[in-house]
């Protein structure tokens, strides 16, 4: 094959798209308002595109858990009781927590009596930190001294274990277990006692266990304790003290972290060389329109949110000025010394985000009726424009699975690499300082107010088992890999490549049914009419007076003028349409021939070889209505009924022997639906391509010298789970009831797929099923098999399947599988997805499943939303989708011979056309002069392609064809001129005569 294997450079490298959109510069209050007209300029589908690179070097990669929710041993130890242990023994267990779980934390995941079994996960993991908390009432049972001894030989026992393996621990000091005793004793953080309390047992930690941990956090979202847990009262201590209470709590929260700082930055800094910080958890809000009032809302949400804690530390000691101005009397003030005295109390930036606080614990006000969102990207961006650039730790970050999920965690992975990928998109594209990042969490526990009905660990653990061993699920593998490469490094299969499709490419574009209008031409009126220009100013038919009739001629159906030369103007090779034979023969025989449309579709095709274009003619496709049969066919049964398979035969019989002669290639059935049939449908149909392919083989191929084959559609299936024996396994099945169902009886061994019958076996008699796949006959298996000329395939996007049920919605019971969806994949606006790579994979299966078999891609596409920023997308399909049909054809030896675009126009493919149609004007968009360019080059070439000299084709010249096919026009033309020089010739002739005579 032809072409070239260097690789092509990406689109747009992250240092191009870096100072295109320009690092941000200082920031401060306010600033972060310009993130969103920012992120609305980026360019598409570029800045959409998943990043393949890698963090800098150093970057810290780990794993976190928090005490209550995994530690367990809530009574062992001389431990006290936390608010969390009152709050799980109420009579109402918390809101979600599924009934079958253990209570509470009193078990969790046992990690109290389990330390090395965690650790061993960590080092299976080669994670570079782990973030975990302490347990105040571990350590000081009563909240205040003395302190337990078993509980610092605990802790003392994980921070030597962590040491051992070279794991930097990032300790947490309060997790939302206060102990009860200070609840009881103060009202706990309601009390302005609190902040020195929590000083005191900062001061024991730092003591005991400061030698050996660099990073601090005090305590972690600071916003749910004080909100959910003095406010609203849904969290414990479950007091509904309204938003005074709320505030008053955060107050001294906020109060309590920066003397805790300035302890450690006063009396341990200088020996123990480490840092401080506070967890501070957030969400991301979106305006519902690009509105400068909006944006505003949008920016007051994270100030009553993020900016209530950020902001006094970061930027200035006092609350976000919006806050001040909307909330009055309710929000306590600082004095100017508390102002100064909180400011600045942390050494970096520690961000929580996920399903803790987005989509749960934010309260629906506090989106000031905007849209909520999970852009972790765009939430960087503005922490870096709203707080002068500081360094940012991202110290929790996943999103959950079903409670019920236990290994193939898929819709984990593709969360995590969503925020991942975000998160080094913020570094490379946008210049923003984020130094490490950790996973929420190790292992599965016990969620907060969502008990264990859902789960967010990397390994799993079974909470009714004694010895609670952990199971590494998918996401182990994909986290270990990630960190092993330090992100996502650019592979050699993802670059595009350069080279050229061989000699004869058929180059196509798609139109599900052409546009019919059988309109007769004036031409054809043999009526005499008279011109009132005196009155009503219109043509008037004179009665009684006719004029002779000619034959009709194709030039009278202006429809196909116009699509002709729409479809020169592509300069395609090849147009890909449907027959419609509910039109042709609407009684379904040959009783009634609508001989008119017959006509039409002749001149069609005459008119399209005139021009160089192969006109590519299906038989049937499925529509909606009737699926496109005749009434009487539909009527009785369709493809049920074994009658349809003759009808289909006689109907192909009428087209071979009437469009024959114009058509050199057919397609029997155009993209049947595998969802929408049934079995024994699906078997008369086979029958019924498999008869028409032998009656054109037998009685007209010699004359017609065509080719003919079905085509069929074709989605690529992915496992989910790339590392999982099972998921590989669904996507086998589906790929064989896809497509493989209708594939294997022509293209392989006659017969169905043996997949199908021992699943629907198992189905059957397992779950008293009645699904029946027929049984084909030896002469029907003789029949069917080989029944082609070239596998046809239709290809739009790519699915994920999954084994493990977690979405009931996209969960087919019948076939045991759960779709998933990529969320950093791009879609249209359809929500389809753009995954070029598939194509090249669904290739390669064609090829090992049924040989070195011809194939052509019959149609491929996108859809947009009549927005012409949408047609970037197209352009981007396009471009990879050919690329990767190369990648098919050069590297992996795969006999490729077409390529189609679906489709040819909106009007009769509404939002996939590469013309637009309003107003009953055509007009080209951006994507056919890219699909132009391709096919004027043949594909990618370089400059290190070699030339490839084809044999010219007829009306390979543009010019050329204006003169070829206007020959009546130029026959007058040089009458006129011969007539003209004649005349010349002779009066000069006689003029000198004359002149000599009278000389």
């Amino acid at each position: 094959p032809a072409g070239n294997m260097a690789l092509a450079a990406p689109l747009l490298p992250p240092l191009l798209l870096l100072l295109l959109l320009g690092r941000p510069g200082l920031g401060g209050p306010g600033q972060g308002a310009g993130t969103w007209s920012r992120f609305a300029r980026l360019p598409y589908p570029q800045d959409q595109l998943f990043l393949h690179d890698t963090f800098p070097d150093g970057f810290l990669w780990g794993a976190g858990s928090a005490a209550y929710q995994t530690e367990g041993g809530w009574r062992q130890g001389g431990k006290g009781a936390s608010v969390w242990d009152t709050f799980a023994h109420r009579p109402a267990t918390p809101s979600g927590a599924a009934p079958q779980g253990p209570v509470g934390g009193d078990v969790a995941s046992d990690s109290y009596n389990n330390l090395f079994r965690d650790v061993e996960g960590l080092r299976r993991l080669g994670v570079s930190h782990y973030r975990f908390s302490l347990s105040w009432a571990r350590l000081l049972p009563n909240g205040t001294a003395p302190p337990n001894p078993a509980g610092l030989a605990h802790y003392g026992r994980l921070l030597a274990r962590l040491r051992e393996l070279g794991v930097e621990p990032v300790v947490t000091l309060y997790h939302w277990d206060l102990p009860q005793a200070l609840q009881d004793a103060f009202g706990g953080w309601a009390s302005p006692v609190l902040p020195q309390l929590f000083r005191d047992y900062a001061e024991l930690c730092f003591r005991h266990f400061g030698g050996q941990v660099r990073y601090w956090l005090t305590m972690d979202n600071p916003y749910v304790v004080a909100w959910h847990g003095y406010g609203t009262g849904r969290l414990p201590p479950g007091v509904r003290g309204g938003p005074r209470l709320a505030y008053l709590a955060a107050h001294h929260l906020l109060q309590a972290h920066a003397k805790v700082w300035h302890l450690y930055n006063d009396h341990f800094r200088p020996a123990q060389r480490g840092k401080v910080s506070i967890a501070l958890s957030s969400h991301w809000i979106k305006p519902q329109r690009m509105t400068e009032k909006n944006i505003k809302e949008c920016q007051k949400s994270l100030d009553f949110v993020l900016g209530w804690f950020a902001k006094p530390i970061f930027i200035d000691g006092d609350y976000p000025e919006s806050m001040k101005s909307n909330l009055s009397s309710l929000l306590p003030e600082f004095s100017e010394a508390e102002k100064k005295y909180i400011k600045g109390t942390a050494d970096f930036f520690a961000l929580s985000f996920g399903a803790t606080l987005s989509f749960q614990l934010l309260d629906s006000h506090m989106k000031f009726q905007q849209l909520e969102s999970i852009s972790l990207r765009q939430l960087l961006y503005w922490i870096n424009s709203e707080y002068n650039n500081p360094q940012i730790f991202i110290v929790e970050n996943s999103w959950f699975v079903s409670g019920t999920t236990k290994k193939d965690d898929a819709k984990y992975i593709y969360y995590l690499k969503k925020f991942i990928m975000e998160t080094l998109k913020a570094i490379r594209y946008d210049g923003v300082n984020v130094f490490g990042y950790t996973v929420w969490s190790l292992l599965d526990g016990f969620e907060w107010h969502r008990g264990y009905s859902i789960r967010r660990g990397l390994f799993y653990v079974d909470f009714q088992s004694h010895d609670k061993k952990l199971m590494p699920k998918s996401s182990v593998l994909f986290y270990q890999k990630l960190i092993e490469k330090n992100g996502f490094p650019p592979l050699p299969e993802n670059q595009p490549i350069e080279g050229i499709f061989p000699c004869g490419f058929a180059w196509g574009i798609v139109d599900n049914y052409i546009q019919v209008d059988t309109t007769p031409a004036q031409f054809l009126d043999s009526n005499v009419y008279v011109w009132d220009v005196h009155q009503t100013k219109k043509l008037i038919k004179v009665d009684g007076v006719y004029a002779s009739k000619r034959k009709r001629h194709c030039v009278d159906f202006a429809a196909i003028r116009l699509q002709i030369s729409l479809l020169q103007e592509m300069h395609v090779t090849h147009f890909h349409f449907s027959l419609k034979w509910s039109l042709i023969l609407p009684l379904g025989n040959l009783s009634l021939i609508n001989h008119t449309l017959v006509h039409y579709y002749q001149c069609f095709a005459s008119e399209l070889l005139r021009v160089n274009i192969t006109p590519v003619v299906a038989l049937w496709q499925p529509m909606i209505e009737n699926q496109e049969l005749p009434v009487s066919l539909a009527k009785y049964g369709a493809w049920e009924n074994t009658e349809t398979v003759q009808a289909f035969v006689e109907y192909a019989r009428f087209c071979f022997t009437s469009l024959g002669d114009h058509v050199k290639f057919w397609i029997t059935m155009n993209e049947p639906s595998v969802k929408n049939l049934t079995y024994t449908a699906g078997h008369n149909l086979l029958k019924a391509h498999a008869k028409v392919w032998h009656l054109y083989d037998k009685e007209f191929r010699r004359s017609q010298k065509g080719k003919i084959s079905i085509a069929l559609q074709a989605d690529w299936v992915e496992p989910a789970c790339p590392f999982s024996r099972n998921d590989q396994e669904v996507a086998d099945r589906i790929l064989e009831f896809d497509i493989g169902w209708l594939a294997e009886p022509i293209f392989g061994n006659g017969d169905y797929p043996e997949v199908m019958r021992a699943w629907l076996h198992r189905r059957n008699s397992v779950d008293l099923y009645n699904f029946h796949l027929p049984y084909f006959s030896e002469d029907e298996k003789k029949l069917i098999q080989g029944s082609f000329d070239f596998f046809a395939l239709s290809h739009y996007t790519t699915t994920l399947v999954g084994s493990e049920k977690e979405d009931a919605v996209k969960y087919d019971h019948y076939l045991e599988v759960q779709m998933i969806n990529d969320i950093t994949w791009l879609h249209s606006p359809s929500r389809a997805a753009v995954v070029p790579w598939g194509l090249r994979k669904l290739l390669k299966w064609v090829k090992s499943k049924y040989g070195n078999v011809p194939i052509y891609v019959m149609a491929n596409g996108i859809d947009d939303d009549q927005n012409m920023v949408y047609d970037k997308l197209r352009v981007y399909y396009i471009q990879n989708y050919i690329n990767e049909a190369l990648k098919a054809y050069t590297l992996d030896d795969v006999n490729l011979q077409g390529y189609f675009v679906y489709s040819f126009n909106d009007k009769t493919a509404p939002k996939y056309g590469l013309y637009s149609y309003a107003a009953n004007q055509y007009e080209p968009k951006p994507s056919l002069k890219h699909y132009k360019e391709i096919i004027g080059n043949n594909g990618f070439p370089g400059p290190e392609t070699p030339e490839l000299l084809c044999p010219e084709e007829v009306a390979s010249c543009a010019d050329c064809h204006f003169f070829r096919t206007r020959k009546s026009l130029l026959a007058f033309i040089s009458f006129v001129f011969v007539a003209f020089v004649v005349t010349i010739f002779f009066i000069t002739y006689y003029s000198k005569r004359v002149e000599r005579r009278y000389k």
